[in-house]
Protein backbone atom coordinates (compact mmCIF):
# COMPACT_ATOMS: atom_id res chain seq x y z
CA UNK A 1 0.00 0.00 0.00
CA UNK A 2 1.40 3.29 -0.88
CA UNK A 3 1.49 6.11 1.85
CA UNK A 4 -0.69 9.13 0.50
CA UNK A 5 1.46 11.63 2.17
CA UNK A 6 4.53 10.36 -0.17
CA UNK A 7 2.40 9.55 -3.19
CA UNK A 8 1.29 13.17 -3.73
CA UNK A 9 3.67 15.45 -1.80
CA UNK A 10 2.78 18.28 -4.86
CA UNK A 11 -0.55 18.37 -3.46
CA UNK A 12 0.00 19.48 0.11
CA UNK A 13 2.31 21.99 -1.19
CA UNK A 14 -0.31 23.10 -3.48
CA UNK A 15 -2.68 23.45 -1.02
CA UNK A 16 -0.81 25.33 1.58
CA UNK A 17 0.29 27.85 -1.07
CA UNK A 18 -3.19 28.08 -2.21
CA UNK A 19 -4.55 28.71 1.21
CA UNK A 20 -1.45 31.29 2.12
CA UNK A 21 -2.74 33.27 -1.05
CA UNK A 22 -5.79 33.28 0.08
CA UNK A 23 -5.14 34.40 3.02
CA UNK A 24 -2.37 37.38 1.63
CA UNK A 25 -5.55 38.38 -0.76
CA UNK A 26 -7.98 39.05 1.90
CA UNK A 27 -5.17 40.56 4.46
CA UNK A 28 -4.20 43.25 1.22
CA UNK A 29 -7.96 43.52 0.41
CA UNK A 30 -9.00 44.64 3.84
CA UNK A 31 -5.82 46.66 5.01
CA UNK A 32 -6.57 48.58 1.54
CA UNK A 33 -10.73 49.09 2.29
CA UNK A 34 -9.36 50.10 5.74
CA UNK A 35 -7.16 52.90 4.85
CA UNK A 36 -9.59 53.92 2.29
CA UNK A 37 -12.36 54.13 4.79
CA UNK A 38 -10.04 56.12 7.05
CA UNK A 39 -9.13 58.36 4.39
CA UNK A 40 -12.56 58.79 3.79
CA UNK A 41 -13.19 59.71 7.80
CA UNK A 42 -10.68 62.19 8.16
CA UNK A 43 -11.76 64.09 4.94
CA UNK A 44 -14.89 64.37 6.24
CA UNK A 45 -13.88 65.62 9.55
CA UNK A 46 -11.53 68.12 8.11
CA UNK A 47 -14.38 69.28 6.16
CA UNK A 48 -16.81 69.68 8.96
CA UNK A 49 -13.95 71.03 11.46
CA UNK A 50 -13.67 73.46 8.50
CA UNK A 51 -17.35 74.45 8.19
CA UNK A 52 -17.43 74.90 12.09
CA UNK A 53 -14.57 77.24 12.23
CA UNK A 54 -16.33 79.41 9.17
CA UNK A 55 -19.76 79.43 11.12
CA UNK A 56 -17.91 80.62 14.34
CA UNK A 57 -15.87 83.27 12.14
CA UNK A 58 -19.10 84.49 10.94
CA UNK A 59 -20.63 84.85 14.40
CA UNK A 60 -17.26 86.30 15.63
CA UNK A 61 -17.78 88.77 12.87
CA UNK A 62 -21.48 89.46 13.52
CA UNK A 63 -20.64 90.12 17.30
CA UNK A 64 -17.63 92.59 16.68
CA UNK A 65 -19.49 94.49 13.50
CA UNK A 66 -22.19 95.60 16.39
CA UNK A 67 -22.78 97.90 19.06
CA UNK A 68 -21.34 101.52 19.34
CA UNK A 69 -18.85 102.92 17.06
CA UNK A 70 -15.04 101.87 18.00
CA UNK A 71 -13.55 104.91 16.78
CA UNK A 72 -16.14 107.14 18.81
CA UNK A 73 -16.84 105.25 21.71
CA UNK A 74 -13.79 102.81 22.21
CA UNK A 75 -14.60 102.43 25.56
CA UNK A 76 -18.11 101.33 25.46
CA UNK A 77 -17.64 99.40 22.14
CA UNK A 78 -15.27 97.46 24.50
CA UNK A 79 -17.88 96.81 26.63
CA UNK A 80 -20.51 95.88 24.07
CA UNK A 81 -18.29 93.13 22.86
CA UNK A 82 -17.24 91.30 26.18
CA UNK A 83 -20.21 89.34 27.12
CA UNK A 84 -21.45 88.01 23.25
CA UNK A 85 -18.16 87.01 22.69
CA UNK A 86 -17.97 85.31 26.12
CA UNK A 87 -21.26 83.79 24.84
CA UNK A 88 -19.59 82.34 21.02
CA UNK A 89 -19.34 78.25 21.48
CA UNK A 90 -16.50 77.09 19.21
CA UNK A 91 -15.36 73.29 19.15
CA UNK A 92 -11.90 74.56 18.02
CA UNK A 93 -9.66 75.42 20.85
CA UNK A 94 -7.78 77.04 19.01
CA UNK A 95 -10.31 79.88 17.86
CA UNK A 96 -11.92 79.27 21.37
CA UNK A 97 -8.70 80.54 23.13
CA UNK A 98 -8.28 83.46 20.82
CA UNK A 99 -11.78 84.42 21.24
CA UNK A 100 -11.35 84.00 25.04
CA UNK A 101 -8.06 86.23 24.64
CA UNK A 102 -10.10 89.15 22.79
CA UNK A 103 -12.72 89.25 25.19
CA UNK A 104 -9.95 89.19 27.99
CA UNK A 105 -8.56 92.05 26.97
CA UNK A 106 -11.75 94.23 25.74
CA UNK A 107 -12.95 93.44 29.79
CA UNK A 108 -9.61 94.98 30.75
CA UNK A 109 -9.45 98.18 28.09
CA UNK A 110 -13.10 98.68 29.44
CA UNK A 111 -12.19 98.37 33.11
CA UNK A 112 -9.40 100.96 32.71
CA UNK A 113 -12.08 103.18 30.97
CA UNK A 114 -9.51 103.19 27.85
CA UNK A 115 -6.44 104.35 29.58
CA UNK A 116 -4.34 101.35 30.12
CA UNK A 117 -1.71 100.90 27.09
CA UNK A 118 -1.02 97.43 27.75
CA UNK A 119 -5.41 96.31 27.92
CA UNK A 120 -5.22 98.40 24.24
CA UNK A 121 -2.18 96.40 23.10
CA UNK A 122 -3.87 93.37 24.02
CA UNK A 123 -6.64 94.42 22.21
CA UNK A 124 -4.42 94.96 19.41
CA UNK A 125 -2.83 91.68 19.52
CA UNK A 126 -5.79 89.54 20.15
CA UNK A 127 -7.84 91.20 16.82
CA UNK A 128 -5.00 90.04 14.40
CA UNK A 129 -4.69 86.83 16.39
CA UNK A 130 -8.40 86.41 15.80
CA UNK A 131 -7.53 87.83 11.94
CA UNK A 132 -5.33 85.00 11.49
CA UNK A 133 -7.96 83.04 12.01
CA UNK A 134 -10.78 84.63 10.49
CA UNK A 135 -9.92 87.29 7.61
CA UNK A 136 -11.07 90.60 8.50
CA UNK A 137 -13.43 89.46 11.59
CA UNK A 138 -11.85 92.14 13.96
CA UNK A 139 -11.45 94.91 11.20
Amino acid sequence: MTNRKTAYPGRLAGRVTLILMVVLVCACSSSAHSTATATATATATASASTTAIENACEQVSAVLSDGPDPDADPVGYAEAQILPLRQISVSNQALHGVISQLADAYQKFFASNGKSSNAKEDVAVASKTLNSICPGAAS
